[in-house]
């Protein structure tokens, strides 16, 4: 199956939740889930009950949407997570918020993860004074992002310069908001994981 191309906002309404697919737009009025709470294709407002299948499925399908990851990734890191030491469902969380454009939107360089996965395809930035264009890139700690020299007289730069997106950033990445450049002090800490993913039920989905 190829990478979803429909609507983002579908994808919120199907999985109840805000996915936060859509940047700045999910944080007004505007955001279809505060105006239709009921599923695509479901104009009553009583959502079915789900079976126990369906909600594992949901639960692996909402992170994948997330972070706009296909399938057989999603499956490999699953499949690393569990190989891993430690408990498995941290392990997942963590390589998720680790992918290099995961960090890219943290760091407020783009409104939304699709935004920066296309600019991390563009080459836009650079980790460690090399061009990186691989966003699923696992940043570790000591990484330093910049952005690449020819984009810093670009009209999405010097918005980007002269406010960022109003969005805390995480305590494992430090924001210099002067020269635009974040660096990546430690591997994410378990509080500060994505707390809207219950990986337990991914675990138990893949455990079947």
């Amino acid at each position: 199956m190829g990478r979803y191309t429909g609507p983002s906002c579908r994808l919120c309404r199907r999985s109840g939740e805000k996915l936060f697919l859509k940047g700045d737009r999910c944080f007004t009025p505007r955001c279809a889930i505060e105006k239709r709470h009921s599923p695509p294709g479901d104009p009553s407002p009583r959502r079915r009950r789900t079976s126990d299948y369906g909600l594992h499925l949901r639960e692996k399908q909402k992170a994948r949407q997330m972070y706009g990851i296909m399938e057989k990734q999603f499956r490999a890191y699953m499949t690393n997570a569990f190989k891993s030491p430690g408990i498995t469902g941290v392990n997942l969380l963590r390589t998720l918020e680790r992918r290099f454009d995961n960090v890219i939107y943290l760091l407020g360089f783009a409104d939304s993860r699709k935004q920066a996965r296309q600019m991390v395809n563009h080459g836009h930035f650079l980790i460690n004074g090399v061009k990186t264009d691989i966003p699923s890139y696992l940043v570790k700690a000591g990484d330093h992002i910049t952005w690449r020299e020819s984009l810093k007289n670009s009209d999405y730069f010097k918005e980007r310069t002269d406010g960022l997106p109003k969005r805390q950033v995480p305590s494992w990445i430090t924001l210099n908001q002067q020269d635009m450049t974040g660096t990546v002090e430690s591997l994410p800490p378990d509080e500060e994981l994505q707390q809207s993913i219950d990986s337990r039920l991914i675990v138990e989905f893949y455990s079947r």
